[in-house]
């Protein structure tokens, strides 16, 4: 039952990060916590592990279709892969309760505002 359920995860965020460009992290790592009962470190660790193919297949699929700049995602890559091994040493050491409370109100953000427009 344990590798149906994270296949369905896995098949909803490559839904989502395809479709939305979230990356699925966004629905992994909630559901993780609470429906598969791993720490929000492991959580957070599992859905970037994740968000590879699914970043590549949405990537390449998008490029196909036009939808790529290259230069403004080369350039947003740098950061990113800078901002990654920061963000993931800064993690380590922020407790699990903490982190997952930093998780739950930058999605409620991030959702106001999308919904807001």
């Amino acid at each position: 039952m344990l590798i149906i359920g994270l296949l369905a995860l896995g098949l909803l965020a490559g839904i989502l990060g395809g479709m939305l460009g979230i990356g699925g992290g966004a629905v992994m790592v909630p559901l993780l916590v609470l429906a598969f009962g791993f720490t929000v470190h492991i959580a957070v660790g599992t859905s970037l592990a994740v968000i590879i193919p699914i970043a590549i297949a949405g990537a390449l699929t998008h490029y196909e279709l036009a939808n790529v700049h290259p230069e403004a995602a080369g350039i947003m890559a740098v950061g990113a892969i800078l901002g990654a091994v920061l963000g993931a040493q800064m993690a380590e050491a922020i407790p699990a309760e903490f982190l997952g409370k930093i998780f739950g109100v930058a999605l409620l953000v991030i959702g106001a505002k999308m919904i807001a427009g």
